[in-house]
């Protein structure tokens, strides 16, 4: 097959949201709200939602699992040092290895990784809608970019 009759197929772009399952709505509001300054989106039954940018977190009532051990997802900031001194002082046992790793109340693992370390990139207006205009990156992270063809 050629590439010209090769079927198409559809490109992931990205991540629009990731859904955490948790015991109690407003128990889960009140601890990411320690934890995180963010905007809430909106809610429904059973359901909450918090702003990241241009992407969100769904928070839904019920978890039907057991804690995570190896799933995980990886949440960008601007900073993880107040994160972890944050985490510390609300006693969130922070998991072995040389990141920030934890485990929310309900057993969702969190991996914490800083904007400038990585190849992630929200585009200026997003930034810039997120009061984080400033936020840079690291020459490693920038490289990355640059091998990929994404360079800012």
């Amino acid at each position: 097959m050629n590439k010209d009759t090769a079927p198409l197929k559809t490109r992931a772009v990205g991540i629009n949201h990731v859904a955490l399952e948790v015991e109690d709505i407003e128990a889960a509001l009140d601890f990411y709200g320690n934890l995180f300054e963010f905007k809430l989106r909106g809610r429904h039954e059973h359901m909450a939602f918090i702003d990241l940018g241009d992407q969100f977190i769904n928070l839904s009532e019920k978890r039907s699992q057991g804690p995570d051990t190896a799933r995980h997802f990886g949440l960008v900031v601007d900073d993880r040092e107040p994160l972890r001194q944050a985490l510390k002082a609300a006693g969130v046992r922070i998991l072995p290895g040389p990141g920030l790793d934890f485990l929310d109340p309900w057993g969702n693992h969190v991996q914490v990784v800083e904007y400038r370390s990585i190849q992630f990139t929200k585009a200026p207006h997003i930034l810039r809608g997120m009061g984080m205009e400033d936020l840079d990156k690291t020459k490693e992270a920038l490289e990355e970019l640059v091998q990929k063809g994404m360079a800012p």
